[in-house]
């Protein structure tokens, strides 16, 4: 029986995804860990069911009006939730966050900044008294009116764009130009405008070059298509674009993010001459506190902006205003990231450090009584950096909250009050609670798999040292806060990059390693002269055939998009059903049974699956069509089979089905095979894209690369790849991720997990601190010497995950 003061939270039937009509009990007021492996439930649980319960509630009191302003979540498939308190979610972001975004915009600061220069700050002598909007970069009122707010201009030269000045445009001259039909074009739509295309570029009038590559005009002529054999090519209506025009569209609007970085290789970038690279009008700049401009003080690291504004001297509006930024800071500070200045951009944070700055602000906010619901905090901290989190977390339950976590990291799950583990596997094997109670009483739980890993797990077992087949030398590295220096990564062998939280990990191997690697493999393509990305100069890329850079990006950003056609089975199925006798009397081809695509697939739904219920004031619901009852496809389609089972029976088969119902195909086996070795047998084979977690959507980018013809010696650059990984996840993950290196390849991991490092060939640590504190090896070698390196923060925790003392 409950009541108006229970002290539980109570679900009862829960449902949701692959929950098994779970019931559980989690007490109010502690901090509850929901663990277990990867694809489980216990997601569905802590973030599918309860925060979706009480958000549900939540919009319940919302005026009718207003609730259509907001985005709602559905109703849960639960029977009962009761003794739910209102609930804030912290989930991982996946989407990279904006070049506007900042450390000042995520955390709120920025605003109060603002506020101080617009109420307490000096004006010149007759200026007007600015709004806030006005400091700000992101409005109409406060951007620089010639960089947009940017702090930069892009500008390109005849020598980027065109890099052989003796080829003929026929022969590809102008390199910033599209490829393919579109290039084709404006080389037509030239030849039609009276331009020789097939005199060498340096030959050409100075004139002439200048319109080709810069001109704003857009004529539009009759192009007449060369004839070609066997193809009938009517005349048509072109449109020039410069080449200048074409890169700075590109560069500014493409969604692409291979185009957008093809066309940064065309453009110069410098501070804005209007400026200064401050991102303000002149107006704002005018105004400064404490003798100096807003964008001064933003450019401060956090510490320092304390530090100043302590001694600042003002009325009472100013201090109001410096107390409540003081405060505000004091909450960054805290999570060890006193180093970040307000217009550090957010994408160059690590992921690290954009959850904490997010946990600040939620820190700062001060509500009590409300249930946090957070999605593995730990993600991308350094063990040192997770002593802080911990601390933060226990702020939160002292203030009067209850602290949801789902976590992998066994030192959270350590200090927790109450421990759910769900599982014991994942997907159809899993979904249930097999245990709720305190952290020790999972030791009484054969079944779980979190038990291994939270009791009595012995050191890293010590691997033989594999001897380096070469070597890759980046000299002068210069990018961020990586600031001259020199960095050596052997090949052949498995390579681990450390550091705290900002220290300059992700900039050393996924921009300036990649940047150098990626810039070799597509020299043919790149303007000729340009420095390798990052770096003075690099030694040893001969000996690299490809790279290869697998990260926790989306593999697709809708649902029609699933892991059967990221990896390419689809074509296999498709192709398979087309070969069957029914397909062939009926004259179906492969494409007839994709349901992207008119033809085979549900015209009702257009190949969704389900149909969108507008319900007005209340949520949006999602309802099976009512012609194909979810199956995507019409009947006639539906009427072909392979084996007994029609194409949507095939798509909604686990791998691990999957790869018994296919034995003796040769090419979905070898699919299904890597996806089984990377521990997905449990997804289904349509699962949409839009419903994988970042390492799941890792592990399928792995998949596929796994099941690639091996061609020259490749280097792995992994970001992170144990985040969101169950300690039994990792496992099966360090086994492929080996077998590559065992293979002859290089694997280079940037990577948090003491226990992937501590069975690593070669360990590479930055910092020795995050910020303008990092950027610098602190120590190279293998794990067992650098677990004894002075100076390290890395080396504590790796000598305790190496067993020595």
């Amino acid at each position: 029986m409950t009541t108006p003061h229970d002290p539980y939270v109570r679900v009862r039937g829960a449902r949701e995804h692959n929950l098994q009509d779970v019931s559980v009990d989690i007490p109010r007021d502690t901090l509850t860990v929901f663990t277990g492996v990867s694809g489980s439930g216990k997601s569905s649980l802590a973030f599918g069911t309860i925060y979706a319960e009480a958000q549900r509630r939540y919009f319940e009191s919302v005026a009718p009006y207003a609730r259509r302003l907001i985005h709602q979540v559905g109703a849960p498939a639960v029977g009962e939730v009761t003794g739910l308190p209102p609930a804030v979610s912290l989930e991982q972001r996946r989407s990279a966050p904006g070049a506007r975004s900042s450390v000042g915009t995520v955390t709120t600061l920025s605003n109060s900044l603002r506020m101080l220069f617009s109420r307490a700050g000096d004006y010149p002598d007759g200026a007007e008294r600015l709004d806030s909007d006005a400091f700000s970069p992101n409005t109409a009122a406060g951007a620089c009116p010639e960089c947009h707010g940017l702090g930069l201009v892009h500008r390109t030269t005849e020598e980027l764009l065109v890099p052989e000045p003796s080829r003929s445009i026929r022969d590809g001259a102008i390199a910033a130009w599209p490829g393919a039909w579109q290039g084709k074009n404006l080389r037509d739509v030239l030849d039609a405008l009276g331009y020789d295309i097939d005199r060498p570029w340096r030959e050409l009038d100075a004139r002439d070059r200048e319109w080709i590559l810069f001109t704003d005009e857009q004529p539009v002529v009759t192009v007449h298509p060369v004839r070609e054999a066997g193809r009938i090519q009517r005349p048509y209506q072109g449109t020039y674009m410069s080449a200048h025009r074409y890169v700075m569209h590109t560069f500014a609007d493409s969604k692409s993010r291979a185009l957008r970085a093809k066309a940064e290789r065309f453009l110069t970038s410098s501070p804005c001459p209007a400026c200064g690279g401050s991102r303000l009008r002149p107006e704002a700049l005018a105004v400064t506190f404490a003798g100096r401009t807003i964008a001064e003080l933003a450019a401060l690291p956090l510490g320092a902006l304390a530090g100043l504004l302590r001694m600042a001297d003002g009325g009472d509006t100013a201090r109001v205003l410096t107390a409540d930024l003081l405060s505000r800071i004091e909450t960054v500070t805290e999570l060890g990231l006193g180093y970040l200045s307000l217009d550090r951009t957010a994408p160059t944070l690590s992921s690290g450090e954009l959850q904490r700055l997010r946990l600040a602000t939620q820190l700062r906010s001060g509500l009590f009584g409300v249930v946090y619901v957070l999605d593995e905090p730990s993600a991308g901290l350094h063990p040192a950096d997770t002593e802080s989190l911990l601390t933060v977390l226990g702020r939160l339950k002292e203030a009067g909250n209850s602290v949801f976590v789902v976590e992998h990291q066994m030192d959270v799950v350590r200090r927790a009050d109450w421990l759910v583990d769900v599982g014991p596997l994942a997907g159809e094997h899993g979904g249930r609670v097999l245990h709720s109670g305190p952290p020790a009483g999972l030791a009484d739980v054969p079944e779980s798999a979190t038990r291994r890993f939270l009791f009595g797990r012995g050191p890293a077992p010590a691997r033989r040292r594999r001897t380096p087949s070469g070597w890759l030398r980046l000299n002068g590295v210069d990018r961020h806060n990586v600031r001259d220096v020199d960095a050596a990564f052997p090949l052949g062998v498995f390579t681990a990059v450390t550091g705290v939280s900002g220290s300059g990990k992700s900039t050393l191997v996924g921009q300036v390693l990649a940047g150098v690697l990626a810039e070799r493999r597509s020299a043919a393509d790149a303007p000729a002269g340009l420095p390798a990305p990052g770096c003075v100069s690099a030694e040893g890329l001969d000996a690299v055939d490809r790279l290869v850079q697998v990260d926790q990006r989306p593999i697709g950003r809708t649902p029609r998009s699933n892991l059967a056609t990221y990896t390419g089975l689809f074509d296999v199925v498709r192709k398979l059903f087309a070969a069957t006798d029914t397909a062939r009397e009926r004259g179906y081809r492969a494409g007839r049974f994709s349901f992207n695509v008119a033809g085979g697939r549900c015209e009702t739904c257009q190949g969704e699956g389900f149909v969108s219920v507008e319900l007005l004031f209340l949520p949006s619901t999602y309802a099976p069509c009512p012609d194909c009852r979810g199956a995507r496809y019409n009947p006639e389609t539906l009427e072909v089979t392979l084996r007994g089972l029609d194409i949507a029976q095939v798509l909604d088969l686990t791998v691990e089905s999957a790869s018994s119902f296919f034995a003796g195909t040769p090419a979905a086996e070898r699919s299904l095979r890597t996806l089984l070795d990377v521990g997905l047998g449990y997804l289904r084979l349509g699962q949409p894209a839009t419903e994988l977690s970042g390492g799941e959507a890792q592990r399928i980018k792995l998949a596929a690369e796994l099941q690639r013809t091996r061609r020259g010696h490749t280097v792995y650059l992994l970001d992170e790849p144990t985040t969101g990984l169950h300690p039994a996840d990792v496992e099966v993950l360090m086994r492929q991720l080996h077998g590559l290196v065992d293979a002859g390849d290089t694997v280079v991991v940037v990577e948090h997990d003491m226990a992937v490092v501590a069975g690593a060939d070669h360990v590479i640590d930055l910092g020795p601190g995050g910020g303008d504190r990092g950027g610098r090896i602190v120590a190279a070698g293998a794990p067992t010497e650098l677990a004894h390196a002075e100076g390290s923060r890395t080396a504590p925790y790796l000598a305790a995950a190496l067993g020595i003392r």
